[in-house]
């Protein structure tokens, strides 16, 4: 299993630990470093971007489940 097929098994954590690294590698690494980390990115930052979409999403549904319905004025 390479490293790109194992993103999605991988801790939130994992995820931008990941790509921070590959990041720097990108930037300051070698040759074989720097082809290797422009190969992981693509798939790196768009897992990344999913699950902090995923988190706003859940974020919204407990505030939205935590607010109180307004009472009706009599």
């Amino acid at each position: 299993m390479t490293l790109i097929e194992r993103i999605p098994t991988l801790s939130d954590d994992e995820v931008v630990n990941l790509l921070t690294n590959a990041r720097r590698l990108r930037d300051q690494g070698d040759e074989k470093q720097q082809a290797a980390a422009s190969e992981l990115l693509p798939s790196l930052e768009e897992e990344a971007e999913q699950r902090r979409a995923a988190r706003l999403e859940r974020t919204k549904a407990r505030r939205a489940a935590a607010r109180r319905p307004k009472s009706a004025a009599a």
